[in-house]
């Protein structure tokens, strides 16, 4: 018994060791921050391994910058470019519209030039007046076709010759011969008013003292062949003048 306790707590006893407890939480925290130690150290050994390799994360990112403000600017002047060729082709077509309509009015001009010279040249012909016998006349009677299908053209001269002539006021008149179905078909214009709604009959009254140019159209069945028209003048339902006019 003596000798169990001396070897208990005698000399010959075994060495005890005091140790520290420490708590949980100082362990977790020291375990998070060498975690965090080792994942700065593996980034900046990444970064450093790219840029030894020729490859820099912020001159990449500037020069994508760069390349998306030269995108914006590129894609703006675009845009005013397009909006500048838009303007362009707005204003060759308004100057070609412009080019059409006035060489219209050009030829217009030049064909009422030439209806005027051909008016001159005739009214010097009729100078001598005191040689001619007096009354009223129909000249230089043309008929063409016009665009619209049955639409015809007319033009004429009216003219009133002799001293101290009154103004005349009267109608004007056509006999059409037409060819239609195979057989002729003869026309007065204007007719009816209730039988051809198309004839203005007010578009064919004349009043003039000394001469008239008359133009019109008068229409026939779309079908049907023109073949003459005979142009009078009436005063009161009564020919005073006549012409025809035969279809080549």
């Amino acid at each position: 018994m003596l000798r169990k306790l001396r070897r208990r707590f005698g000399i010959s006893a075994r060495a005890v060791t005091v140790r520290t407890e420490l708590a949980w939480y100082w362990r977790w925290l020291g375990l998070v921050i060498a975690a965090a130690v080792v994942v700065a150290v593996a980034g900046w050994m990444y970064d450093a391994g790219r840029r030894f390799a020729g490859f820099d994360r912020g001159e990449i990112e500037q020069e994508l910058a760069v390349a998306r403000d030269r995108l914006l600017k590129l894609e703006a002047e675009n845009k005013e470019l397009g909006a500048l060729a838009h303007a362009g082709d707005a204003r060759m077509q308004i100057e070609r519209t412009a080019q059409q309509q006035l060489a219209n009015q050009v030829k217009g001009l030049e064909e009422e030039n030439a209806r005027l010279k051909e008016d001159l040249g005739f009214f010097e012909n009729l100078m001598p007046a005191e040689s001619r016998d007096p009354g009223l006349s129909i000249n230089r009677l043309r008929v063409d076709r016009d665009v619209v299908p049955g639409q015809y053209r007319y033009r004429l001269l009216l003219l009133q010759s002799g001293k101290r002539v009154a103004e005349f006021q009267g109608s004007l008149q056509f006999i059409v011969t037409l060819q239609e179905g195979g057989k002729d078909v003869i026309l007065t214009l204007p007719g009816d008013a209730a039988a051809d709604a198309r004839t203005d009959p007010k578009a064919f009254r004349v009043s003039f003292k000394h001469f008239q140019r008359v133009e019109g159209v008068f229409q026939v069945p779309a079908g049907a062949k023109l073949k003459s028209v005979q142009a009078r003048v009436l005063e009161h339902g009564v020919a005073k003048a006549s012409q025809t006019y035969n279809m080549s």
